[in-house]
């Protein structure tokens, strides 16, 4: 049963399949040239909006000297969330339920982060290893837990997104298993609850694209 429930996460059967479905992540991508190209939509100027409104977050979050850097973040959000919505689709592989994926997104951007604020900013990064108002008695202790959690952020990260986004299609598939085995009025109720369901997965997959993209300007802007 577990080894049948999680099958719905295996990339493929074969090289041919590993590949497919791999590059299904970016599919997302199909859908750009359509949204930007043609006259505009309602669903275009409804994106164009969402994508101004994270730039101008994003840009109060890292301040003034780093507002030509929200292009990366918001490129960011939209690769994740276009994934995420791709994977509520049906026989659609979810790449965002994957650690290789996530951590392949959170590990670069925080190697990215430490390399250049330890080359640029060293009395800065330093000084951040122990909160102001520390006693010296306990400095040692803090720049230890500090260094801790400064180096488990891609996972914490990766880990974040990649469960939340498990967690919703698990129980998809635990709820559609049981349709067999009920009656028809029981399968009325399962039916509503797996809409309901869907409709909060689809809550989640925004909600999560946007906590990685914060998070992630959050730790490029302690570098600064």
């Amino acid at each position: 049963m577990m080894a049948s429930l999680f099958s719905i996460f295996e990339p493929s059967s074969g090289l041919m399949e590993l590949e497919l479905n791999w590059l299904s992540t970016f599919l997302g991508l199909m859908f750009l040239p359509y949204m930007y190209w043609i006259s505009p939509s309602r669903w275009s100027m409804c994106w164009y909006k969402l994508n101004m409104a994270l730039h101008q977050e994003f840009k109060n979050i890292l301040g003034s000297a780093q507002q030509s850097s929200t292009v990366i973040f918001v490129s960011l959000f939209s690769f994740i969330v276009f994934n995420n919505f791709l994977g509520l689709l049906p026989y659609v592989f979810t790449s965002s339920s994957h650690l290789v994926m996530t951590l392949g997104l959170a590990l670069p951007l925080w190697l990215t982060f430490m390399i250049y604020g330890w080359f640029n900013h060293t009395q800065h990064m330093l000084a951040h290893l122990v909160p102001q108002g520390t006693p010296v008695v306990l400095m040692p202790f803090m720049v230890l837990i500090e260094s801790i959690s400064n180096i488990i952020r891609p996972g914490t990260l990766a880990v974040r997104l990649m469960a939340n986004m498990m967690a919703g299609h698990l129980l998809l598939t635990l709820l559609g298993g049981t349709g067999p085995s009920l009656t028809s009025y029981l399968l009325v109720l399962l039916f509503i609850a797996q809409i309901l369901l869907l409709l909060l997965e689809f809550a989640v997959a925004i909600i999560q694209s946007y906590v990685f993209a914060v998070l992630s300007t959050l730790f490029a802007s302690e570098i600064n």
